[in-house]
């Protein structure tokens, strides 16, 4: 479940001493090795050269939002992961983490003296891209900074998969349990508009904890109940209307009694998402809200593979279409799908030559290869045992004249080979 963890490092015996952490340089190094891993696993899946423009909405890229050109109370604005190299170098940029289904605005309409320097042919507008607070540096319902110097409260920030915004952890109502893996999180705005989940929920979901919010920590306007998308977002949709109702019998209760009033509801732009699921026949839906269990104004929790559970029969696709979440059903919407991939492309690119030599070679190549491959390591061995019997510190040219004399060595073997023909 994408979340960042907002937690000091040092403990409770610590901070109460007023103390500072002491970290060893195993501690230093497991921390960079996880950071470089996040990196990856973000970055992992973008390209840092080239604007993603060409690609279109690109289905899951990392983002940024650029407060130096289209700072708060102007139109938001999105950019990719390469143009905060190429085109924003020193400003004061927001990370986005991932966005779906986003085309990159580097230098378009909305950037008054900025032009992008990777593809400056951009359209003025990119009509079906969505934006919310997050584009101004704000999130959850409370719209507040990450980090927020005013809030001491530990905290994590969690993503909701929906409307993907971000939330504290004590303002979703319910936390996940401990020592449960949670894949995904859906808020409890979107779980007010998408009430069918409620459904699954009780099926399928993750029964949440509830979370007591320390009074000095709490805010007087929050409210769960709440979108996290404002009035005038472009994020703000239709939904299902009262007057479509006869077309989905099995849900229509539950979309009356859960259908958003105002302005402020969470509904979402139709997006166009492809997806390979064959309606099925029977509805499963029907028969989980038999089973249904009380509606609560909280987030829900979602394990691994709960979205292959949903039902695609051919009213529920009709439902899906109209909240415009058809990406539930595709499976590689998901973060973790694009942080593993971002983490295998990574693994790739730095694959060991020798590796992928080998795979391009016959047998008695390969033969070949390993044994001048294991020739070079045992004569390299024996000339840096040299220096370590020595007490020597081993130098650039002591490694340069290594190299020199094992050509050296070769070339008299190849001149000395006598050649014969039949």
């Amino acid at each position: 479940m994408a979340a960042i963890e907002r937690g000091e490092k040092r403990s409770a015996e610590e901070a109460a001493a007023g103390e500072d952490p002491v970290l060893c340089l195993q501690d230093v190094l497991e921390e960079d090795d996880a950071l470089e891993d996040e990196a990856c696993a973000v970055l992992g899946g973008s390209d840092t050269e080239k604007c993603s423009y060409p690609e279109s909405y690109v289905k899951r890229q990392a983002l940024y939002a650029c407060n130096t050109c289209t700072p708060d109370k102007e139109e938001p604005a999105g950019i990719c992961l390469a143009c905060t190299y190429k085109c924003h170098e020193g400003h004061d940029l927001f990370e986005l983490y991932t966005k779906r289904n986003f085309r990159c605005d580097c230098g378009n309409g909305k950037f008054k003296q900025l032009k992008c320097k990777l593809f400056p042919e951009k359209e003025s507008l990119n009509a079906d891209n969505k934006y919310n607070a997050n584009f101004f540096g704000l999130y959850c319902t409370c719209k507040r900074p990450y980090p927020d110097p005013e809030d001491e409260t530990p905290d994590e920030m969690i993503q909701c998969v929906v409307c993907e915004d971000w939330f504290h952890g004590r303002h979703l109502g319910e936390v996940p349990p401990e020592n449960v893996e949670c894949q995904e999180m859906v808020c409890p705005g979107c779980m007010q508009r998408c009430s069918f989940l409620w459904a699954y929920s009780a099926k399928i979901g993750v029964p949440g904890v509830t979370k007591i919010i320390p009074a000095e920590a709490d805010h007087e306007d929050i409210n769960v109940d709440e979108c996290p998308m404002e009035a005038g977002d472009v994020q703000n949709g239709p939904g299902i209307k009262t007057e479509e109702m006869a077309k989905y019998p099995e849900v229509k209760e539950e979309e009356k009694q859960s259908s958003p009033s105002g302005s402020a509801s969470c509904v979402q732009k139709r997006e166009e998402v492809k997806t390979e699921v064959k309606p099925s026949t029977a509805c499963k839906l029907r028969e989980y809200q038999e089973q249904q269990g009380l509606r609560k104004n909280t987030a829900t929790y979602w394990p691994n593979n709960w979205r292959s559970k949903l039902c695609s029969c051919e009213q529920c696709m009709k439902m899906y279409t109209e909240l415009e979440v058809l990406f539930l059903l595709d499976e590689s919407d998901t973060v973790q799908a694009y942080e593993n991939k971002g983490k295998l492309e990574v693994a790739q690119e730095n694959r060991d030559p020798l590796m992928t030599a080998l795979g391009n070679m016959n047998r008695v190549q390969q033969v070949e290869l390993i044994c001048e491959y294991n020739d070079l390591k045992a004569e390299l061995t024996d000339y840096l045992k040299k220096f370590a019997e020595e007490g020597k510190v081993v130098q650039t040219q002591d490694i340069q004249t290594f190299f020199e004399d094992l050509r050296s060595r070769k070339r008299r073997r190849v001149d000395g080979m006598q050649y014969y023909c039949s």
